[in-house]
């Protein structure tokens, strides 16, 4: 198996050009749906910013640990999804934000297979939905708010900006066809794109 380099330096994690409100958004669904799970222990592929590590660390009781191919990330396992070095069910869940999409595409699988290998039961993982959105909300009084978005048909091939090898809803990535490869592995409890970052799609899965 060929190595895998980083893709990423961490100058990148900058905050105003990194963390926009639709990526803090993305952050609230990240723990919000984790924390749902009541894990006892996790992992999470790929270090990034350390959003959610420093609150799960900070503010849970939850066992912690990520894993990175980039060193200079300091990841307390330093290696791929793709061969991950930890024991069968070696943890409650395993969490992947933005990450598989940094690989090509037919290593998906591969990775969905190791996801699936370490986890006792619970995943979670985030991929890019390319496509252009129209959404609007609206709020009465005493009433809830009422929100509504939905993306414009338009499926360009896609082309290797140097991080990303691929993204759902480009030509050949229809949220069907990554859907359908999902369920070949794993329970999908439930799939949502959040109101307030049209660009992240979200999966709850089960072994």
């Amino acid at each position: 198996m060929s190595k895998q380099s980083k893709q990423v330096d961490k100058s990148k994690y900058k905050f105003r050009s990194y963390c926009g409100a639709d990526r803090w958004a993305s952050y609230w669904h990240q723990l919000d749906e984790v924390l749902a799970l009541s894990p006892k222990t996790i992992l999470e592929i790929g270090v990034g910013d350390g959003v959610f590590k420093n609150y799960i660390k900070n503010n849970t009781d939850i066992e912690y640990k990520n894993l990175d191919i980039a060193e200079d990330l300091n990841p307390d396992i330093i290696g791929s999804v793709e061969n991950i070095n930890l024991p069968d069910n070696s943890v409650d869940l395993v969490c992947a934000f933005e990450i598989l999409e940094h690989l090509p595409f037919d290593k998906f699988e591969k990775c969905l297979t190791e996801i699936r290998r370490v986890s006792k039961s619970d995943v979670v993982i985030s991929l890019p939905h390319f496509g252009h959105t129209i959404k609007f909300s609206f709020k009465i009084p005493f009433l809830k708010e009422k929100k509504i978005s939905f993306k414009i048909p338009h499926h360009p091939k896609h082309k290797f900006n140097g991080q990303h090898y691929w993204e759902i809803g480009k030509k050949g990535y229809s949220s069907s066809k990554i859907r359908k490869i999902i369920s070949k592995y794993f329970k999908i409890r439930k799939n949502f794109i959040p109101f307030n970052n049209q660009y992240h799609y979200f999966y709850i899965l089960e072994k």
